[in-house]
């Protein structure tokens, strides 16, 4: 563990043969969805800022299943029905996966967006 401005911070070194590790990185989430966009690049066009939108926009209708979901069943239900609980994570995970694309195009690390994060994070906890 690492302390950045007085908040613990767990060290970020990945090791792909560590896969049963309970935690999930942002740095493998971009290694998996860099392989996913290489090997479809033919036919979703590739990365760059210029289709970035059109990734944000799929994101969007991502949230929008979420929302369904939550919205036709119920905050409860979609946090404890195991069925549509796992609907919920699904769509939660499609999210994440154009999030990682978002990232992707515009060549954000995972060292930058900690960045941001935790400074984001220490302006929220002190604003009120």
């Amino acid at each position: 563990m690492n302390r950045i401005s007085n908040v613990l911070v767990p060290d970020r070194q990945i090791n792909a043969e560590r896969r049963n590790d309970e935690r999930f990185w942002i740095n493998e989430m971009l290694e998996m969805q860099r392989s996913l966009q290489k090997r479809y690049e033919d036919k979703w066009g590739g990365l760059s800022p210029e289709i970035c939108t059109n990734q944000l926009l799929w994101m969007i209708g991502e949230i929008g299943e979420v929302i369904d979901i939550i919205k036709k069943n119920g905050a409860e239900a979609a946090s404890q029905e195991s069925n549509q609980r796992e609907r919920l994570v699904e769509e939660l995970a499609d999210v994440l996966m154009y999030y990682n694309d978002v990232l992707l195009c515009y060549g954000i690390s995972a060292d930058e967006l900690k960045k941001a994060y935790v400074q984001k994070f220490h302006t929220n906890m002190t604003r009120w």
